[in-house]
């Protein structure tokens, strides 16, 4: 007879390879797939969503479960930690009905196309009846964890494990009033970047982007670039990393997404090998997968030591910089000013915008919103938080993929991660020793190398605030994130 560690890992590997399939599924229907293919893609993904539910809540799990707990196997060893997160994953999962499940994976896949739609029309009105369809199968999955103070917590706790909406809300009311003092200072700051846009080959940036990929660091034949709507990381095992980005004729957007989505794919890259293919080897959480996307898009793609090294090659592949001195180009590209997109923001204003869908989401998820009402409530927020007119939906409520795809309770993510990647940066500086010279000299694999230790072999062995605090000493702080805003941007630091 099987022994009942072994009989769980194989149970919950089959589970998480159907997970990994549909994965591969969703980003095909996002890159490659004949857009008039979604409905069959929606049956495809709800399928493999209904097979995954019922492998994961099968009584034997909770038997396997319930003997292995009473072995009292040590917490800090990766078979405790599995059987942890194997239980926290079972006990969510065996209160959701696998119908319902299923509907869920069904609505998100069906809503993409209908999304590009009204993205590209600039019309929410295409948009409104599948985001209506969402939110409904959010109460109902809220529901099935019974009466809650706050709604908004079951979701959250989906995406960044054990954090709640109390919490945000605190560090988001630490960050808010400094990031708005902090964009009225930069807001009349005259910096030239008029040399930013003109005509950029796209060949060229797609080679650009390969270019830094491969320089940034990974293994061999692992890892593919595609173009796509919007911006996202995925893949089926640390093998097979595949990162997306959106190009731009006039612009260099498309590196710094780029950039971005490279650290997430990093994280799926470097996650623990023996136990990448079990729940307890995927990642800790979103907010720490956006604190490595955060820290390669901005500490290092958007930091001076990075373009000091990096820029000739720039030059040599645009000829149209070669009359731009570096310096002229980093102040250009940290040029802060109040945007509509998010995911085009700079440093100091990007905060706002996640600030902003947070509390949109709630006053959603809590029903003090009527959907139809989202554009100009929208509207209101982006200008009273960053002073500018919204001018159409489509630079507005229907810029992100979030909702058509069911993510709600994920925004906050970005800022938490965010806050942070900078707590991570500063404890690999310390650790590492002179981060800034690596930077230049182009060598990343003293801070590929810290994170994979620290961070993503750990896979989700602790909770995201517990591996915060195991790798910088601290959970989440904001300070060190206002204070490296403000040290970067100019403004004054307190002391």
């Amino acid at each position: 007879m099987a022994d009942a560690l072994d009989e769980l890992k194989s149970r919950l590997a089959d589970h998480q390879a159907l997970d990994h399939l549909a994965y591969l599924l969703v980003w095909d229907q996002r890159t490659m797939m004949p857009p008039g293919g979604f409905r069959h893609r929606a049956e495809h993904v709800s399928l493999l969503q209904r097979l995954a539910h019922e492998k994961l809540i099968d009584p034997e799990v909770g038997r396997l479960l319930d003997e292995l707990e009473r072995r009292d196997l040590d917490p800090d060893s990766w078979e405790g930690a599995l059987v942890r997160v194997a239980r926290r994953d079972y006990r969510k999962a065996v209160q959701v009905p696998v119908e319902l499940s299923a509907e869920m994976a069904r609505a998100s896949a069906e809503a993409a196309p209908g999304w590009i739609e009204a993205k590209s029309t600039s019309n929410f009105d295409i948009f409104l009846p599948l985001m209506e369809r969402n939110v409904e199968l959010r109460h109902r999955y809220i529901e099935c964890f019974g009466p809650q103070d706050e709604p908004y917590d079951v979701l959250l706790d989906d995406y960044e494990p054990e954090m709640k909406t109390a919490e945000v809300t605190r560090i988001f009311s630490e960050i808010k009033p400094e990031l708005v003092e902090l964009i009225a200072e930069l807001r009349d700051r005259d910096v030239d970047d008029s040399f930013l846009v003109g005509d950029f080959d796209l060949d060229e940036q797609v080679a650009l982007d390969y270019e830094v990929v491969d320089l940034f660091g990974h293994r061999p034949d692992t890892w593919r670039i595609d173009p796509t709507e919007h911006p996202f990381a995925s893949g089926a095992g640390i093998d097979d990393i595949r990162i997306t980005t959106h190009y731009y004729r006039d612009h260099l957007k498309s590196l710094f997404s780029t950039m971005h989505e490279y650290g997430h794919g990093l994280y799926q890259h470097q996650l623990p090998r023996e136990w990448a293919h079990l729940p307890v080897g995927e990642s800790a959480g979103l907010g720490v997968h956006e604190s490595q996307s955060r820290m390669w898009e901005n500490l290092v793609g958007r930091s001076l030591p990075f373009w000091r090294g990096f820029y000739p090659r720039l030059q040599e592949r645009f000829p149209q910089f070669r009359d731009v001195d570096v310096d002229r180009f980093y102040a250009a590209i940290n040029r802060s000013q109040p945007s509509l997109i998010r995911i085009e923001a700079d440093e100091v204003t990007y905060g706002m915008h996640v600030i902003l869908r947070f509390e949109l989401e709630q006053d959603i998820v809590n029903g003090r919103v009527e959907l139809k009402d989202l554009p100009d409530l929208w509207g209101q927020k982006m200008w009273d938080y960053l002073g500018i007119e919204v001018p159409d939906d489509a630079h507005g409520v229907l810029q992100d993929m979030h909702w058509s795809s069911g993510l709600i309770g994920y925004f906050s993510t970005y800022l938490l991660g965010t806050v942070m990647s900078v707590q991570y940066w500063q404890k690999a500086d310390e650790d590492i020793g002179g981060l800034d010279d690596h930077l230049e000299r182009l060598e990343f694999a003293p801070l590929r190398e810290w994170l994979e230790e620290h961070i993503h072999s750990q896979g989700r062995k602790y909770p995201p605030q517990e591996l915060l605090q195991r790798a910088t000493g601290s959970t989440i702080d904001a300070k060190p994130y206002l204070a490296y805003l403000k040290r970067k941007f100019g403004a004054p630091v307190a002391a």
